[in-house]
């Protein structure tokens, strides 16, 4: 198997993932998994596709990540995992789109307008 290439994205972070076979180490940004996301709910998130379709320690994933929060970094990796393991077997698509992986979430920060404090919030309203 050649090194196989997907791109995940959530909020304002961007994750590029190549996928190898190997013994199932994920590598993100020259660090271990356990490093970077020190949480273990997002260690979770980030194997959930990986667990979905059995094969945890099948694969060694290497991962460029920016920009965005931690959650939104670890969602956005998720995609991009679920999105490789389709392109590696289409069989798993189906198992993958029940459980929620291939569907990007669009939501993103709505942007601030002119002449208010917040995107929606306004100026206390005065009558006198």
């Amino acid at each position: 198997m050649e090194k196989i290439n997907a791109v995940g994205r959530r909020k304002a972070a961007i994750a590029r993932v190549f996928v190898t076979e190997g013994n199932g180490t994920i590598t993100i940004n020259k660090r271990n998994l356990d490093v970077y996301f020190p949480s273990s709910i997002l260690q979770f998130i980030v194997k959930q596709p990986l667990t979905t379709v059995e094969a945890v320690e099948k694969y060694d994933i290497k991962v460029n990540l920016k920009g965005g929060g931690y959650k939104g970094q670890a969602e956005a990796l998720r995609l991009a995992i679920a999105r490789a393991l389709v392109k590696i077997n289409p069989e798993d698509k189906p198992a993958l789109r029940a459980a929620g992986f291939i569907t990007r979430d669009a939501r993103v920060v709505e942007r601030k307008k002119p002449g208010r404090p917040k995107a929606r919030k306004r100026f206390q309203f005065s009558k006198r």
